[in-house]
């Protein structure tokens, strides 16, 4: 607003004292303060208010104006109940550094000011940042992109002053405003993105409130443009993209705010929206590679054709690279009980999400991934720098068990109480004979992943041991019933007696039945530990000693 529009509120009860050339100036804040010195408070553009506590004498008008004029505020406006009067020194130093003067009649408050100015400077805010997102959105759907979401986050730090990122549904920082300071710690990005997606699972419309320590939080979702204008209530299945979509965090609490505002934010989700399907389309390329690649290898092409093509992929992974890379396979899978939503493209999007470095910010990390989906399953292809020549690549790359980590918990949120993500990851090969004993790899990897209970599972290549690939394929009648042939006697001998039985069973067979080693882990003496294997002997009619009856203790704990 303008200083002119000041003096023409009746109600506000200002009267000009000098500046009159200067009222075209803009206001945009307004400060009330008694300090000498209120320059650390400053930005520039305010009306400042003042009770001329700060005033001793003529000669503190002077320093004090001059702090006001280089600091860029818009006027002073100096109330009449102290002193009764505007001390003639206050204007003198006004005009000097040609900064408009009012006079506030002392029967006006400077809460009565100070409302006023707000609500007219953030009124007009809003109708300026509202013109700035058409603008930019009308830029970025016909034309190159406008910045990206970071301007727009810029612009409601700048001009609502509203702190906002926007985060994945893993929890990973997308973007964030570069004025707002420190961004978002990697914990409370995960916590905000669980509490988001299980408040999507309710079917609730957004935003979600939430308070986390001392702030608060809405949290808007920002789905695709070819689905942003759908609501929940219109018989879409939130399922289908709740793993998908990205949100807005915004540091304030939207319930009382008005519908205009709301309006604005959603504004706001439609625009990063329209950025975010135009990096999935960017993302076609290394899509289409990974598609290739796997209708090859799926084929039984020959290990020529496969390698020309890796070599055709390796640059665009990874630009500069001399040679081709080791490669390594994960598959993912989402699964929903009783339901029949399509998640393929779902895994997709999630797997390219999960294989970014969860500290990295921005979408460019993920460029470097290409995943392919058939049917309900994805499949990456993770091109790797080049491994030395003596490794082997068993330690190198992505490691199964630390993959989940830090997306588990909101995965687990948006997973409810219906749904499971299991993820496989093969060792690292070094050529094209090796990549399709690399899918099934991770194939088989993800289905012991998925025979283990939790709703976010994943298993690596190191897992595979024999008895590991067929446990999680022996039906549960058939496991049950082998398990309880051979355990039930010992657990109701344990639970009459306190023998511990089972306790001394694993760990017999984890000391490869040595007698000595045994008993010292145990803290027993020898002679009590041959009458405790005894014992389980003759409760399950087996032989310790033969390398058959210890297989099948030892697939039974296993089982169990």
């Amino acid at each position: 607003m303008r200083l002119r529009a000041l003096l023409d509120t009746d109600a506000l009860g200002l009267r000009l004292l000098g500046g009159e050339d200067e009222l075209d100036r803009t206001v945009r804040g307004v400060m009330t303060t008694d300090l000498r010195d209120p320059s650390r408070y400053l930005s520039g553009g305010e009306l400042v208010l003042t009770g001329l506590a700060w005033r001793r004498d003529a000669d503190d008008s002077e320093p004090f104006v001059g702090i006001l004029a280089q600091a860029g505020v818009a006027a002073l406006a100096a109330g009449e109940a102290e002193l009764g009067a505007v001390p003639g020194d206050l204007v003198a130093a006004c005009v000097r550094h040609r900064l408009p003067l009012f006079a506030v009649h002392e029967s006006v408050a400077f809460a009565t000011i100070t409302e006023h100015v707000v609500r007219q400077v953030s009124g007009e805010r809003a109708g300026d940042l509202a013109a700035v997102v058409d603008r930019h959105r009308r830029m970025m759907t016909s034309g190159p992109t406008g910045g990206g979401p970071d301007v727009v986050l810029d612009l409601l730090g700048s001009d609502l002053d509203l702190r906002a990122w926007v985060l994945s549904p893993t929890g990973r920082l997308i973007a964030g405003p570069k004025v707002a300071g420190p961004g978002m710690p990697a914990d409370l990005c995960a916590e905000l993105a669980a509490e988001h997606l299980a408040a999507v699972r309710t079917g609730r419309r957004g935003p979600h409130r939430v308070t986390l320590g001392p702030a608060t939080y809405s949290l808007f979702p920002i789905r695709s443009s070819g689905r942003a204008a759908q609501a929940p209530q219109a018989g879409r299945d939130v399922r289908e993209s709740v793993l998908s979509d990205w949100l807005l965090a915004v540091e304030a609490d939207a319930g009382d705010w008005p519908a205009e505002r709301l309006d604005l934010l959603q504004g706001v989700t439609q625009l990063i929206s329209v950025e975010r399907d135009r990096r999935d389309a960017a993302r076609t390329v290394r899509r289409r590679l990974a598609q290739e690649v796997l209708e090859l290898v799926q084929s039984g092409a020959a290990p020529a054709e496969i390698a020309a093509r890796l070599r055709v992929a390796a640059p665009v992974l990874l630009p500069g690279l001399g040679a081709a890379p080791h490669w390594q396979v994960v598959v993912a899978r989402v699964e929903w009980e009783g339901s029949d939503v399509e998640a393929g493209p779902v895994a997709q999007s999630l797997l390219e999400e999960i294989l970014v470095d969860p500290l990295a910010t921005g979408p460019e990390p993920s460029d470097r991934i290409a995943v392919a989906h058939t049917g309900d399953e994805a499949i990456a292809l993770v091109p790797l720098p080049a491994v030395s020549a003596e490794h082997d690549g068993s330690e190198a790359g992505i490691l199964a068990d630390t993959l989940l980590e830090s997306v588990r918990d909101p995965l687990s949120a948006g997973l409810d109480e219906d749904g499971q993500v299991t993820l496989g990851v093969s060792a690292a090969v070094h050529s094209a004979e090796g990549l399709r004993g690399a899918l099934e790899e991770a194939r088989h990897a993800r289905r012991v992943a998925a025979a283990r209970p939790g709703r976010v599972c994943a298993a690596g290549h190191q897992e595979l041991a024999s008895h590991v690939l067929l446990l999680p394929f022996v039906p549960d009648d058939v496991r049950r019933a082998f398990t309880a042939r051979l355990l039930d006697p010992l657990r109701d001998y344990d639970l009459r007696h306190r023998a511990e039985l089972i306790p001394t069973l694993e760990a017999f067979l984890d000391c490869d039945g040595s007698w000595t080693r045994c008993a010292a882990r145990l803290h027993l003496h020898v002679n009590t530990l041959r009458y405790r294997v005894g014992r389980i002997e003759q409760l399950t009619s087996r032989d310790l000693s033969r390398l058959e009856d210890k297989l099948d203790f030892f697939l039974a704990l296993r089982m169990s």
